[in-house]
């Protein structure tokens, strides 16, 4: 059986340690907190050493990415590696590696819909338009614990929508291509006690689209993650909380399976199948736009390139 190591055992590191499990992996965890696993290492090094994992995923905060990879070219692990979304807190040089794999875990490019929708776009002369949203209330993401001292509140632990919801950067940039100008308005808008933004709209061109919009939010009290495209001939909604994909009103539904995304991103790793996987740099370029994003609400202007 091949070993993983996952670092942090929050919500996210708990569902990649389950799914890696029921994928067939023994799986060992780094966690500061006496959680419950039967293979807990309260570090990295120790873990490293003692565990000899073929296969990291790094899903601690945000704000820890960095010092966790440093860790593990330290140790001269050699093998594959996932970082959770996003790559880092801020823009920074990644460190040179002997990783045989680096993939950023932003697994919405696996989600089938998504997928769907980059081929239907790759069969596309002309687009005109992409809009892009999600919401969901920050105080029911997770219900069993405290909003307030979750990292998503924190600025200084990589927290707010800008990085927290920046798949749909990821998948947009992916789809659409790396933009050309960029504007934004940002920032903490609403009454959540949190110290993080809360509230961001991203307007962009790129040569593939003249105008994409991403819009995201800690507020929305029903979850909506849609996305509209418009075509010189079509015009195409998903809604990836529901299952629908519309081409021109004709809608086909899709029964989606809750772990089916992640699975599809940990096999990709294993397999070396790097097609869909977000890579280092492009990885880096999520960043690139969070950081153009906040430079352009803070001085109320355009980036261009």
């Amino acid at each position: 059986l091949m070993k993983a190591l996952v670092v942090g055992y929050g919500s996210i590191g708990q569902r990649h340690a389950r799914v890696l499990e029921e994928l067939g992996f023994e799986v060992a965890v780094v966690s500061r907190r006496p959680v419950e696993h039967p293979r807990r290492y309260d570090f990295l090094d120790t873990a490293l050493s003692g565990w000899r994992p073929e296969y990291v995923v790094i899903a601690s905060r945000t704000s820890e990415h960095f010092d966790d990879l440093g860790a593990l070219v330290a140790a001269g692990f050699a093998g594959r590696v996932l970082v959770e979304k996003p790559l880092f807190d801020v823009v920074r040089q990644l460190p040179s590696h002997r990783f045989s794999h680096l993939a950023i875990a932003y697994n919405m490019r696996f989600h089938p819909l998504i997928l769907k929708l980059r081929d239907f776009l790759g069969r596309q002369e002309h687009l005109i338009a992409a809009h892009i949203y999600v919401g969901q209330y920050l105080p029911e993401w997770r219900p069993s614990s405290d909003y307030r001292s979750s990292y998503s509140a924190s600025r200084n632990q990589g927290g707010g929508v800008l990085r927290d919801l920046s798949h749909e950067i990821d998948y947009a940039l992916w789809l659409f291509g790396g933009w050309q100008q960029i504007t934004a308005l940002g920032g903490h808008f609403s009454a959540l006690e949190i110290d993080s933004d809360d509230v961001y709209s991203l307007l962009w061109s790129t040569a593939q689209c003249p105008a994409v919009t991403v819009n995201l939010n800690y507020l929305d009290r029903s979850v909506r993650r849609e996305i509209l495209v418009i075509t010189d001939g079509h015009s195409v909604r998903v809604d990836l909380i529901k299952g629908h994909f519309e081409i021109d009103g004709k809608q086909e539904s899709f029964l989606l399976e809750r772990d089916q995304a992640y699975q599809a991103e940990h096999n990709a790793m294993i397999s070396g199948d790097l097609s869909i996987l977000c890579s280092p740099e492009e990885g880096m370029e999520v960043m690139a736009t969070i950081a153009a994003a906040e430079g352009a609400a803070r001085e109320r202007t355009w980036v261009s390139r």
